[in-house]
């Protein structure tokens, strides 16, 4: 089991930008592929973001191509999520996970694939 804690959350005007990290501890991260999820209020949890390994393949739902990117240190032991042109919708609880390793897109994006899950950091765009 990897342990997963999330921070940079926070309150941002539509427009803005925020980088959440997600450090991880207990096991070698980089045997882990990463992924970033949301949910917001009254809806299922959602893929936002995945990485594999090393980095070699990346992954995001629709809804944030051109906006977010997902990025990974594996000597920080630590995932990246970098948001920009945030708008209201992105508002939600974002939460990094840990899976086995994939370099499949429908790996990454699949939230039953993954098996240890951080406490999440609330993001919040105002309009």
């Amino acid at each position: 089991q990897v342990q997963l804690v999330e921070s940079g959350g926070g309150l941002v005007q539509t427009g803005g930008s925020l980088r959440l990290s997600c450090a991880a501890s207990g096991r070698t991260f980089s045997n882990y592929a990463m992924g970033w999820f949301r949910q917001a209020p009254g809806k299922e949890r959602e893929f936002v973001a995945g990485i594999s390994l090393y980095g070699g393949t990346t992954a995001y739902a629709d809804s944030v191509k051109g906006r977010f990117t997902i990025s990974r240190d594996n000597a920080k032991n630590t995932v990246f999520l970098q948001m920009n042109s945030l708008k209201p919708e992105d508002t939600a609880v974002y939460y990094c996970a840990a899976r086995s390793p994939t370099t499949l897109i429908m790996g990454l994006m699949n939230a039953r694939s993954y098996a240890d899950w951080g406490q999440g950091t609330q993001v919040t765009v105002s309009s």
